[in-house]
């Protein structure tokens, strides 16, 4: 696996850090956040060290395909199916740790 050793997710990935897992593979890791906005807000990262989603998608698209899945079965598995992905990428879109991963939320209405 191509990890960074000062990333928190791929210290979560590892077990260095604690985390709920919710789900696992050979391709992702999902994880309940810490600070969730929603009834269900899971985090679901790929293994490998991925700097941002656009990165991800250019060299590994079938991990980011993966997410997806994922990101289904966690709303099927938790609510009633339906649910919004979201991808930051970049300090001023709101992305404050510098590995690829999805949120996923859930669980209720969200605000539009």
């Amino acid at each position: 696996m191509a990890q960074k050793d000062d990333c928190l997710f791929c210290k979560i990935v590892a077990g260095k850090i604690p985390s709920t897992k919710v789900y696992e593979d050979d391709l992702v890791y999902a994880f309940n956040d810490l600070n969730p906005k929603a009834k269900v807000h899971v985090l679901i990262v790929p293994k490998n060290h991925y700097d941002n989603v656009v990165e991800l998608e250019q060299k590994e698209p079938a991990t980011l395909a993966r997410i997806i899945e994922v990101a289904q079965k966690i709303a099927s598995d938790k609510a009633d199916g339906t649910f919004r992905l979201i991808f930051n990428t970049g300090r001023n879109a709101g992305q404050s740790v510098f590995h690829a991963h999805a949120h996923v939320l859930t669980g209720e209405v969200l605000p539009e």
